[in-house]
């Protein structure tokens, strides 16, 4: 699939303002605007293994496409929930366990850039990576 490879954060759109709805203090928010993030696709049918790398921590997530798992961002958060495959796109809807609330999560690729789209309380935020 189209997402196989490593791609490297090369841009962030209202990163900061998405990281503040979620509950993120100022400093991990100012840290996070600048983690360095890379993203590496494994796919084998419906099962992708995916290894974050950043500057504060690379953790491999292994998941089927449609079947819940849990999951914790950098700063702690933990998650419950799936991804899927929508028109060519990742599509993940997300649980957070401390409060309940969804944060959804779409990855594609348009041209020769991964977009990763966060949206959480009405607050969209955006992330451009580029093929390492």
């Amino acid at each position: 699939m189209a997402f196989n490879g490593t791609w490297k954060v090369e841009k962030s759109e209202n990163y900061e303002k998405f990281m503040e709805v979620m509950g993120i203090n100022l400093v991990k928010r100012k840290l996070g605007a600048h983690d360095n993030l890379k993203l590496t696709f494994q796919q084998e049918g419906n099962k992708f293994t995916i290894k974050e790398s950043s500057n504060f921590r690379t953790i491999d997530i292994v998941f089927t496409l449609g079947v819940d798992f849990d999951y914790s961002l950098a700063d702690g958060t933990e998650l419950h929930g799936n991804w899927n495959i929508e028109d060519n796109k990742l599509v993940g809807t997300f649980r957070r366990k401390d409060n309940g609330k969804e944060l959804q999560a779409f990855r594609e690729i348009i041209g020769d850039e991964l977009v990763q789209t966060y949206i959480y309380e009405g607050v969209t935020a955006k992330r451009i990576f580029k093929k390492a």
